[in-house]
């Protein structure tokens, strides 16, 4: 009997190890990706998506550009939900951010599988010169980008070698063929690779390869693309779930419409409605194409019908009853004579500090435009449980270091937990005692800024809320590379402060009557809010004073980490 042609035995298991590993290489491109764009880029991202908020088309190009940015709709619903959540956008626009950053996604896909031979070496020899020789964070990040793309060129012609051996398997075949004719299996692997892997973009992407390598027909590759689909609208719906109502609801309403259209799809293609054939003349140029086709299609038909959805959502999702449940502290009086798990503890109660205060500076530039004294209230009230967390901390400290002997590493641990919870509190106030009676003084005189200067308010305040957020992951990780990001950003801040003081004195200079009357407050917000930053950014100090990277009055260096 003639030896079977096809790979067996040790051979099959280096196949199937090669094309893990490739598949493998892939997913961490794209994320190497999404990553930079992330460190490098996020404030200008986050204030492209506010201000796309004003309707429901330029919300959809936003976010159809921030996830061309980020290549990847996920991450893009999780900045949407969480602006939806604060104020910054509603709930139509939020959902509207989700539905243009679907098709985004497909496009980055698309973009990523039209690649030329001598693209692969260019991008990935500019990408680590940039990344090893540039100064600045932004150049090093943009480095970082250029190899992650290259790596994904990379990675796709790998998968295609790897699976070289398998065209003319007659096992693959046969379990192709069943696919094809099975398309609700097709359908569900499809999804749950995509939600296994956490990146609609790598699935398609993947997809794609393998059906350029003859592996698959036109019907069971369109079934996984269509379950990759579902498989996406599910990854963010899953990492929204803990989030507050409105959050839960426009993930929720992009399931609805994104896995519901998929699921429609999915029967039209059964039926031999879906016209496969004029997509592209191979079947890898129709997954691409179908895989835009369906998301500007749902972008298309969706974005009319998308305040009918998002009250559909708040009838599904509505929200909870207004009863306060008891305040639960992380400061457990047992743990008293095991300092460590103590001061651990102590940790969880200040990082729990920082995000109540970070939920009482998000909605404060809403507030200078339309005062709400629910709002408000709930700023006091997030400000009284902040000084009351920042008492407990101070006086279990103050008991642990009593109750047992503290190594010295533990007790300086100790120290800075306790001047970072002063810190928080003092945050709290400016906001609580400063930015909330301006803005109710603004209303109440009917004062409204200029139309540059509330602009540059609304940015300015983004950055420092997107450093608070940094310096509450530095706190969580105690990364240096994250720390050294919010020194860095800490320097930023003080540059642009000076910019919007240079730049309201000469609006000032114009004699505009807008500036005028708000002249006092809009540099007592920009001091407010540098104050604010500053109280937040000290979380970076004692990891880079630890490293070495921090100077008594700079950092001592560029960034060199290539984590």
């Amino acid at each position: 009997m003639p030896a079977s042609p096809y790979p067996k035995g040790p051979a099959l298991l280096v196949l199937l190890l090669n094309l893990a590993g490739v598949t493998a290489l892939l997913i961490w491109s794209v994320r190497l990706i999404r990553t930079g764009v992330e460190r490098a880029f996020s404030v200008p991202l986050r204030q492209l998506m506010r201000r796309g908020g004003e309707n429901r088309l330029s919300s959809a190009l936003a976010g159809f550009a921030a996830a061309l940015m980020l290549q990847s709709s996920t991450v893009v619903a999780m900045l949407a939900a969480g602006f939806a959540a604060s104020g910054v956008l509603t709930a139509t626009a939020a959902f509207a951010v989700l539905l243009g950053a679907d098709l985004g996604s497909a496009t980055v896909a698309a973009l990523l599988n039209a690649r030329a031979g001598w693209l692969e070496p260019l991008l990935m020899l500019t990408g680590v010169t940039l990344f090893l020789r540039s100064e600045t964070r932004q150049w090093k990040q943009t480095g970082r980008i250029l190899v992650g793309i290259g790596l994904v060129f990379l990675s796709l012609d790998l998968i295609g070698q790897a699976t070289a051996p398998l065209r003319d398997n007659a096992g693959v075949a046969a379990v192709m063929r069943y696919l094809g004719s099975d398309l609700a299996s097709a359908f569900l692997i499809g999804a749950i690779f995509t939600w296994a892997i956490h990146s609609s973009v790598a699935a398609v992407l993947l997809i794609g390869t393998l059906a350029a390598q003859g592996l698959m027909g036109p019907t069971a590759a369109a079934a996984l693309v269509l379950g990759a689909n579902l498989g996406g609208a599910c990854i963010a719906f899953y990492l929204g779930l803990g989030g507050p109502p409105v959050s839960r609801r426009i993930v929720l309403g992009n399931l609805l419409l994104r896995g519901g259209g998929a699921l429609l799809a999915l029967a039209a293609l059964a039926l031999g409605l879906l016209p496969l054939d004029l997509l592209g003349a191979t079947v890898a140029a129709q997954v691409i194409a179908l895989h835009i086709a369906f998301n500007a299609t749902v972008l298309l038909l969706g974005l009319p019908f998308v305040p009918l959805v998002t009250r559909l959502c708040a009838a599904l999702m509505p929200d909870p009853a207004s009863t306060q449940p008891p305040r639960v502290t992380a400061l457990n009086e047992a743990l008293l004579d095991r300092p460590d798990q103590a001061v651990t503890a102590a940790a969880r109660e200040v990082l729990r500090m920082g995000e109540a205060v970070e939920a009482m500076l998000a909605p404060a530039m809403r507030l200078y435009a339309l005062w709400d004294e629910a709002t408000a209230d709930a700023v006091r009230l997030r400000e009284a449980e902040v000084n009351t967390i920042n008492f407990e901390i101070k006086l279990y400290l103050a008991r642990v270091t009593h109750a047992a002997a503290l190594s010295p590493d533990l007790a300086r641990r100790a120290n800075e937990l306790s001047g970072f919870a002063v810190s928080f509190e003092a945050a709290g106030d400016l906001i609580e005692k400063n930015l909330l009676n301006m803005a109710r003084r603004m209303n109440s005189r009917a004062l409204t800024f200029s139309a540059a200067g509330a602009q540059e308010l609304a940015d300015f305040h983004d950055r420092v809320l997107a450093s608070v957020q940094l310096a509450l992951n530095v706190l969580m990780s105690g990364d240096a590379d994250a720390a050294r990001q919010l020194a860095e950003e800490k320097e930023k801040v003080r540059e642009i402060e000076k910019r919007l003081h240079a730049a309201h004195l000469e609006r000032l200079g114009k004699g505009a009557a807008e500036t005028v009357d708000t002249s006092n407050i809009h540099q007592e917000t920009v001091r407010v809010l540098k104050q604010i930053n500053n109280a937040f950014a000290v979380v970076a100090h004692p990891i880079l004073s630890e490293t070495g990277d921090l100077l008594p009055s700079r950092l001592s260096g560029p960034e060199d980490s290539a984590q």
